[in-house]
């Protein structure tokens, strides 16, 4: 049987039969920027299909339809922006199975996450429909008693929406959601790598009601130069994107030439501290979330093990038995618990930070290795005795490895887990509620899980501090990430 006929059997669709044109101006068309884009398959390697290559001139076109949209749409009354937005909750939930195959098949992680990912991508989708119908403007009188101000908030624009490949549907819906729900029409550039479900979104939005232009998806080869192209068009007012500290960067400098509003969702180096007194099972089981959530490939995935050393025995060998006990194999088999990582890159990269931790004298509990057979596998791996000076202490791993060091006093983890340029999530458990608060208020970072291995809400403020970005996503403040601010001066 050919590897298109197993999947197709496993899957219970085609891949082959998926849309992979660009989605503009709410329909279908080919890509002129050259080649088509092969989509891999991370649990085996194969080609799964291929889509179209957007060029500049086709972004300038979904730019156009874009903000020839936007009159109408910015004026459509909230109610009716709200019931939109909740038709595409509904389709997505109605829909939810065949979602999260197709995630796992592009993306390689384990279907249980896959499913997770849905729901939680979905659900932006029914907390803007609410948020639309309550973006609440000001009114209040001048100290002077001269006149009165008045504040209301606006559409910022069109907007240029940059994903990357780890959450294809969540990633998307965190944006297209509040933008809309915000009066805003946008294009999004989803990665590469996980295009299939940007694209089946965007059938999705048009089934729930979302007039043509609205919502553009394009995929392309050409990353830099078509979003650098977009980004200098007078058209487009607003940035949000989600990816690495280093790419963000770049874009900043891009922005910066047209002074476009930007939300940047960047990379993160997440401590994940744990102290003597702690709940031994309660941590465990909130590492095996923070840590293997989509195999480690996730901003918010702790990084840096922070033990006190009276516990640190028992954590790492709990930790190590958890770790090697789960199923690793390909992302769409019902029995998987870790897929592969996303491509042979990351594979290597990951391999040679443990290789490195292990020349500075970090010991292997479990895993280590890659898996020679098909595929981009790497296990389950638990590090020991990593010294500060190891190179993965400082980078964001992207995979499924847990880099434990001990500490012995508060002000030493605390040190420890604010000595990094990044400050997205930090994780603390003790069963002292006192310490556990008074910690969180000193650790630099956007969002703290106290007790909880998983912190991602769309009611709650997504983002970070330093380097790990600017703005939130998520909560009333991801609406306004999408609004202007217009004061008005009246007297009556």
């Amino acid at each position: 049987m050919s590897y298109h006929d197993t999947i197709s059997q496993e899957l219970g669709f085609d891949p082959q039969a998926l849309r992979g044109d660009l989605w503009i101006d709410g329909g279908w068309r080919k890509g002129r920027g050259g080649d088509p884009i092969a989509v891999i398959d991370p649990s085996t390697g194969n080609t799964i299909t291929r889509i179209e290559n957007a060029s500049i001139d086709d972004a300038m076109d979904a730019v156009a339809a874009a903000e020839a949209a936007l009159p109408g749409w910015a004026a459509t009354p909230p109610r009716v922006k709200s019931e939109i937005l909740r038709r595409c909750y509904d389709l997505m939930i109605q829909r939810k199975d065949m979602l999260a195959r197709l995630i796992s098949l592009e993306n390689g992680k384990a279907l249980p996450d896959a499913q997770g990912e849905v729901l939680y991508a979905a659900e932006f989708f029914r907390w803007f429909a609410e948020e639309a119908v309550r973006l609440n403007g000001e009114i209040y009188t001048a100290p002077s008693g001269a006149n009165r101000i008045i504040v209301t908030h606006r559409p910022i624009g069109v907007a240029v929406m940059v994903t990357p490949w780890n959450f294809p549907a969540a990633m998307a819906t965190r944006k297209i959601a509040p933008a809309l729900a915000a009066g805003c029409t946008c294009v999004l550039k989803p990665a590469t790598e996980t295009p299939l479900t940007a694209y089946a979104l965007a059938e999705i939005y048009a089934e729930a009601g979302v007039p043509p232009g609205v919502v553009n998806v394009l995929t392309t080869s050409r990353s830099g130069a078509t979003v650098s192209a977009m980004l200098h068009d007078p058209r487009v007012r607003k940035l949000s994107f989600t990816g690495s500290t280093e790419v963000g960067r770049r874009l900043l400098h891009e922005a910066a030439d047209t002074v476009i509003s930007c939300s940047m969702e960047l990379g993160g180096n997440a401590p994940f501290i744990v102290f003597d007194d702690a709940d031994l099972d309660l941590a465990i089981e909130g590492a095996m979330v923070a840590k293997m959530r989509n195999g480690g490939e996730a901003c918010t995935a702790a990084n840096r093990f922070l033990v006190q050393k009276g516990i640190a025995p028992a954590f790492a060998e709990r930790l190590a038995a958890r770790m090697e006990a789960m199923t690793l194999g390909a992302g769409y088999a019902g029995e998987t618990l870790c897929g592969p990582l996303i491509n042979r890159e990351a594979l290597d990269r990951i391999a040679g930070l443990v290789s490195e931790a292990e020349s500075h004298g970090a010991k292997t509990l479990t895993g280590g290795r890659p898996l020679d057979r098909p595929g981009f596998y790497f296990p389950p791996t638990v590090l020991t005795d990593v010294p500060p000076q190891a190179e993965i202490t400082g980078e964001e791993i992207f995979g499924p490895v847990a880099a434990l060091a001990t500490f012995e006093t508060e002000d030493e983890a605390i040190a420890r887990a604010n000595s990094t340029e990044y400050g997205l999530i930090s994780y603390v458990f003790t069963s002292d509620l006192a310490r556990g608060l008074r910690v969180s208020e000193r650790l630099d970072s956007g969002m703290v899980g106290l007790n909880r291995g998983v912190v991602s809400d769309p009611a709650a403020p997504f983002g970070g501090t330093k380097q790990s970005g600017l703005g939130r996503e998520g909560a009333h403040h991801g609406i306004l990430e999408f609004c202007e601010v217009q004061y008005i001066a009246a007297n009556w």
